[in-house]
């Protein structure tokens, strides 16, 4: 009988959209059961409307939050305390964070310093370290369906620099000269292939998939591109075949 992961999904709803819940649940599904599911806020509030009306549907335990003093985010020091307990009085393989605040960095450096992988979800405005500290971090604009772009329910008002009119902005795609001009991701890659070629320079995508996700928060989605194979693709400085029933990349600038 294989054991199933065990995870801890703690959404910090004032500082997510409440439209994206779905989407979420949909891929922490993909890495195991989702045990303990709970919402941090002052559900006394009218920004959080678009949440309450979605607990019950989705099971989802709200954790109320009194804002005590002002300038202070009760709501993260809340998730941080709960995170903390639980990771020692639950048997827990993961914890799945909703949040675009970089509060949690140190949060989650501190849970996979236990062993525990954690995966993140926040708006494309979400500081880098936070992003780069999960074991994955998806953009929730990446995950959004396009039906669902045109008007998206938000729990506060969105900054001007960042939406514009309020909407949030459907997924682009990067295109080949954004993605050979990202260095660190063409680096990663690199040595991703390297690590798990053969003699002829060749290596199977889930094996370097694989091998990037022991070592970075990496998804290609974030790059606008549902599969790996698509950006390897897209960038166009790696030679892609069929092997068997499977797809493997070689890097044609590698040292043989």
């Amino acid at each position: 009988m294989t054991h199933e992961h065990r995870i801890a999904l703690l959404i910090d709803a004032d500082n997510s959209p409440a439209d994206m819940i779905d989407e979420v649940l949909d891929e922490l599904a993909k890495e195991g059961v989702i045990n303990i599911r709970r919402a941090y806020g002052d559900w006394k509030s009218p920004h959080l409307n678009a949440w309450a009306a979605l607990l019950h549907d989705f099971a989802i335990q709200p954790m109320q939050q009194f804002a005590y003093t002002r300038g202070k985010n009760a709501t993260d020091a809340a998730m941080i305390i709960d995170a903390m307990d639980l990771l020692y009085t639950k048997q827990l393989d993961g914890f799945g964070i909703m949040s675009s605040d970089s509060d949690f960095t140190p949060l989650v450096m501190r849970l996979r310093a236990n062993g525990l992988k954690v995966f993140g979800f926040g708006e494309q405005k979400t500081p880098k370290p936070f992003v780069n500290a999960c074991s994955k971090f998806l953009y929730l604009e990446n995950l959004r369906r396009p039906e669902e772009t045109a008007a998206p329910v938000t729990t506060q008002p969105a900054p001007a620099a960042a939406a514009g009119n309020g909407e949030s902005k459907p997924p682009t795609r990067a295109d080949a000269k954004t993605l050979r001009g990202d260095t660190r991701l063409i680096n990663l890659l690199r040595k991703a292939v390297e690590a798990a070629a053969d003699e002829e320079g060749w290596a199977g995508l889930g094996a370097v998939g694989q091998h990037i996700s022991k070592q970075a928060s990496f998804d290609s989605r974030n790059y606008g591109y549902a599969k790996l194979s698509g950006l390897f693709q897209a960038i166009g400085l790696f030679e892609l075949r069929t092997h068997g029933k499977g797809l493997q990349v070689r890097d044609p600038h590698a040292r043989p």
